[in-house]
């Protein structure tokens, strides 16, 4: 029924072949209008949805209608202006897409964490930058409030967290980047308060962010044993945003430094106990590793979605490119490398849920989803010829999105290294 419907739909919205002299940016806007009505059918995995609740559906199925009819067409301005526009995050809130896990006493929709993980698949199938934003707000920000702060802290941030306010994490420096304990951020009590001074690099949401959740050593003497959590507010003295990077994707995202000159913050604001960030910061980004590779998944499978339709229709020797068989036994494969990277991610997030181990699952489903990504998004850009080496064809910017899969959050490497290290153990263990 589904393959039905979307053939209607293909047929009712194309034409059957691009005529010769119809111009390149004709044929483009012909061709994103007739997918726009078909991708959205195509793109939902019929046989995964027994093993989602109702209310899993639901955030599925609202982000699905929220990036079709709100993000799609901000995309290639936002890019181009490498800004988010203000209506973006402001539906985001509304809809309850950046507080998804949040109790509702706090102001949250008191879901599940695969939930949160559907609306940012949902949203990367469109805009990658805008699941940027909802994977940082749900997977580290608000969960790291809820699970190491006070009661009166939660009761401070996580209702603005829900309502208007965005957060960021301030880990990386300009000398420790995977060696993210190296830094140099330093944290002097002084009486009641913590003198906090140090740049932060590559900052993601930074500028467009309330509250920053910054790491900064506290006690040098102890290494990694002395880095701290604060919670800064952006409007303290002393707190300033730097240049905004102009990156290669993910350009509606804002990533730019933190700088922090003798910012005073109060003893109050310290996240969780002094000294245990090293501890905080590998669990939440174990967390937010899975957040990643459900944005990986989300922009192939967008990626896919656009192009399938398209080369069903573009004719080249009297037969449609899809009818060729060294094509199709590409997009078999591609089409089982996505399965395969879905059902990774969704065994790590059950995992999570469950409480059982899922360091090596979120590693695991990070760097395949990742891998994947790139790998779909350079096929589809092969399978579009021209067309899809065009920024004005929506395959472009996923591919320059995809790189920094295999970037932020864990590069491929130290992924690597850390599944060596779960796999090691296991066998280790065999020997005695």
């Amino acid at each position: 029924m589904l393959a039905a419907r979307a053939r209607v739909a293909l047929a009712r919205a194309s034409v059957s072949v691009w005529p010769a002299r119809t111009s390149l940016a004709a044929a483009q806007k012909t061709c994103v209008r007739a997918l726009s009505s078909s991708a959205r059918l195509l793109s939902q995995p019929p046989s995964l949805s027994g093993g989602l609740t109702e209310d899993e559906l639901h955030f599925r199925e609202a982000a699905a209608r929220f990036a079709r009819e709100q993000v799609a067409p901000l995309v290639k301005e936002m890019d181009e202006n490498q800004q988010m526009d203000s209506s973006i995050k402001r539906g985001m809130f509304e809809h309850g897409f950046l507080s998804v896990e949040v109790p509702h006493e706090y102001g949250g929709a008191g879901a599940s964490f695969t939930s949160g993980l559907l609306v940012i698949e949902e949203l990367a199938k469109v805009d990658p930058s805008v699941s940027l934003m909802a994977d940082l707000q749900n997977t580290l920000i608000t969960q790291m409030i809820l699970q190491l702060g006070s009661e009166e802290q939660r009761r401070r941030y996580l209702p603005r967290l829900c309502a208007d306010t965005l957060g960021s994490f301030c880990l990386s420096e300009a000398g420790s980047g995977s060696d993210a304990f190296a830094m140099k951020t330093r944290a002097v009590r002084d009486g009641d308060h913590y003198v906090l001074n140090g740049e932060k690099c590559w900052i993601s949401n930074a500028g467009e962010a309330d509250i920053y959740l910054v790491m900064a050593n506290a006690n040098p003497e102890a290494g990694y044993k002395g880095i701290t959590c604060f919670i800064v507010d952006s409007s303290l003295p002393g707190f300033s945003v730097g240049k905004k990077e102009n990156k290669l994707g993910m350009r509606a995202s804002a990533t730019a430094p933190v700088i922090l000159e003798d910012v005073r913050v109060p003893c109050s604001a310290v996240l969780g106990e002094e000294g245990q960030a090293y501890k905080y910061a590998i669990e939440h980004l174990n967390t937010g590793r899975i957040g990643i590779a459900a944005q990986m998944l989300g922009l192939a499978q967008g990626a896919f979605d656009v192009t399938l339709p398209y080369i069903h229709q573009r004719k080249q020797f009297g037969q449609s490119i899809a009818q060729f068989q060294g094509i199709k036994l590409q997009y078999a494969r591609i089409a089982t490398e996505l399965r395969a990277a879905r059902l990774m991610v969704y065994e790590a997030a059950r995992r999570k849920e469950a409480g059982l181990p899922f360091v090596e699952d979120a590693a695991m489903a990070k760097l395949y989803a990742s891998e994947v990504a790139e790998k779909v998004a350079s096929c589809c850009i092969n399978w579009l010829g021209g067309v899809g080496f065009t920024n004005d064809f929506p395959v472009a910017k996923f591919y320059r999105d995809c790189k920094v899969g295999a970037i932020y959050e864990g590069t491929s490497n130290m992924l690597l290294l850390t599944i060596s290290k779960q796999v090691d153990a296991k066998y280790d263990n065999m020997k005695h």
